[in-house]
């Protein structure tokens, strides 16, 4: 069965809670509202870095959604709104080749009214390099490599986990004076130079945000059939497209399962412009 979208999103005039310190308003609010009617607010008070930070000066407690959750329901207790968002990064190895640096970018809706959370996600090749150097030229090509000044960076004495941390270096004029004092505080003479990926300092963290809220927004406009709670969507896939020489099941996705948060209500949905998986993927044709 195909999909239908709201013909007036269920959010339309209701406020939800962001808490963010880092600019996230700016990216995931013009999405929402757009899409839902509704105006995303964002929520202060609280000091998100406590949760956890990407400079690992502060380790993260729980997973990605683990995280989120639990600044969402901050951000709901701090508003006193029934409505709340929260988003979470992770950087890492590409999951295909594990060749280049990765950004996935989870965003999660909670609706208490309803009794309901719904995911969007999004992820990307990004900008997330390191450097140990004692020479200030290595320093200086590995920030335009890492995209600086739009991208800011991160410097530090001694190696990687070293304490004492400058961060949201925006000019070379700063970058060259934290160099030259990590330098001097280091016991080896070593700076270690990365990228700051704090949302506000790092553009293209920012573009993978602002694609996980487009998928929220896609999610939260899907009503389910059964009980037009929000977020029907995918829960399961299917394998078994047939081999389009032999005939044979593949391992290519046949079928994808939509499903309710709410009710439990799913519908099968046949793989739009898939008739037949590439022989090249059968284990017959090609084992």
């Amino acid at each position: 069965m195909a999909r239908s979208a709201l013909s007036g999103s269920v959010y339309a005039g209701r406020r939800i809670a962001l808490l963010t310190q880092h600019g996230k308003e700016n990216i995931i609010g013009p999405v929402l509202d757009a899409a839902l009617g509704c105006r995303v607010e964002r929520v202060s008070g609280f000091d998100t870095d406590t949760l956890g930070t990407f400079t690992r000066d502060i380790p993260r407690a729980g997973n990605q959604r683990e995280a989120a959750r639990r600044k969402a329901r901050i951000g709901m207790e701090l508003s006193g709104l029934p409505l709340g968002l929260a988003s979470e990064g992770a950087f890492g190895p590409d999951p295909m080749a594990g060749l280049f640096p990765w950004n996935v970018e989870l965003l999660l809706f909670i609706d208490d009214e309803r009794g309901i959370e719904v995911t969007g996600l999004a992820q990307h090749a990004t900008r997330f390099a390191h450097l140990l150097t004692d020479d200030w030229d290595a320093a200086g090509e590995f920030a335009r490599q890492a995209g600086f000044p739009e991208h800011h960076l991160v410097v530090r004495p001694q190696g990687e986990d070293d304490a004492r941390i400058e961060k949201g270096i925006t000019t070379w004029n700063a970058l060259e004076a934290a160099f030259q004092r990590a330098r001097g505080q280091a016991e080896n003479s070593q700076v270690f130079l990365e990228n700051d990926t704090r949302a506000y300092a790092h553009p293209t963290r920012r573009d993978v945000i602002r694609m996980a809220a487009v998928d929220l927004a896609a999610r939260l406009n899907l009503p389910c059939p059964a009980c037009s709670a929000p977020g029907f969507w995918v829960v399961e896939r299917l394998a078994g497209l047939p081999c389009g020489d032999c005939g044979a099941p593949t391992r290519e996705i046949r079928v994808e399962v939509d499903g309710c948060l709410k009710c439990g209500h799913r519908e099968r949905r046949k793989r739009v412009g898939a008739e037949h998986a590439d022989p090249g993927r059968c284990d017959y044709c090609n084992p």
